[in-house]
């Protein structure tokens, strides 16, 4: 479980990450995106990848025992 949750982390922290950078224009691919240069996809963006970051956390405390 600890492996699922941590793959998904990353493609979470990814695909925010990408969101936001296409958003703000640093990504402009591909060209007809509908999600360069609007604003909201970085909100979208920023909070999926701490939402990963997230994830990824329960992965790696859900791995201690007592």
């Amino acid at each position: 479980m600890r492996v699922i949750l941590s793959v998904l982390g990353v493609l979470m922290i990814l695909a925010g990450l990408l969101w936001a950078a296409q958003g703000s224009g640093l990504f402009p691919y591909p060209a007809q995106s509908f999600m360069i240069g609007s604003r909201p996809w970085i909100g979208w963006g920023l909070l999926l990848a701490a939402g990963g970051l997230g994830v990824l956390w329960l992965a790696r405390r859900g791995d201690r025992r007592p």
